[in-house]
């Protein structure tokens, strides 16, 4: 991003992306959710869609695209298909009774694991997976965000983990620990999935499947927690 003095507008923008640097930030506008810099240039490939850009007479013009607030929902779609992340940034004030920039705050982040609105309905179980390690020992637990089902298990082996995901046909998974090399490249890589750390767990011990139950689960839900809110239009 540009380093330049920024409009307020902007500069709002700039501060939200830095707290959601890894997914397509899509910032309402009026009828539109807008996207700059580098998700415009990625997004306009990836959803076939203009890029244009903000303040042509300028030096440095800021790539943009955008998409009309009341088809999001099928855009969002081919994001999520595609295994990115998207989070949506909307208005919280009447921009007519506003004073200065319009106050926005994201209200609700998609990922993989946590589509609970689609425009292209799944009778598949969508499981949201979560994994932590304690010596040789793992345990993975697994939530549908939309029929609350919650399972959870403990493996003896990594291979065994991956079969487990491959299974249940999962998108997105949230770690516990910090992955091996070899691990990383398997989970991301070779089996495409979404990895998410979540650190702030209950650390193992003899009870460490009782603990393991309380933490995946806390986790699990906490991923739908950004869901309380507006959804996109229709």
């Amino acid at each position: 991003m540009t380093t330049e003095k920024l409009s307020p507008g902007m500069q709002q923008y700039v501060d939200i992306k830095k707290q959601y640097p890894d997914a397509f930030l899509l910032f309402r506008m009026g009828d539109f959710y807008e996207l700059f810099y580098e998700d415009a240039v990625n997004a306009a490939q990836i959803l076939e869609i203009s890029l244009t850009s903000r303040n042509k007479n300028a030096e440095n013009p800021i790539p943009m695209a955008g998409v009309p607030y009341h088809s999001a929902q099928q855009y969002i779609d081919v994001l999520i298909e595609q295994g990115y992340k998207v989070a949506i940034a909307e208005q919280m004030e009447d921009p007519k009774q506003a004073v200065g920039v319009v106050k926005r705050e994201v209200v609700q982040v998609i990922t993989p694991g946590t589509v609970v609105d689609s425009s292209k309905p799944d009778s598949q179980n969508n499981f949201l997976v979560a994994i932590d390690r304690d010596g040789n020992q793992f345990g993975l637990a697994y939530m549908d965000l939309v029929t609350g089902d919650f399972y959870v298990t403990g493996l003896l082996d990594f291979t065994l983990v991956c079969g487990e995901i491959r299974n249940l046909r999962a998108r997105e998974v949230v770690l516990g620990y910090d992955l091996s090399e070899e691990e990383e490249q398997i989970l991301s890589r070779q089996m495409n999935l979404v990895l998410s750390y979540e650190k702030e767990g209950l650390r193992m011990s003899i009870y460490w499947i009782h603990d393991w139950q309380l933490w995946s689960k806390r986790q699990l839900v906490s991923c739908s927690s950004m869901f309380i809110g507006p959804r996109c239009g229709n």
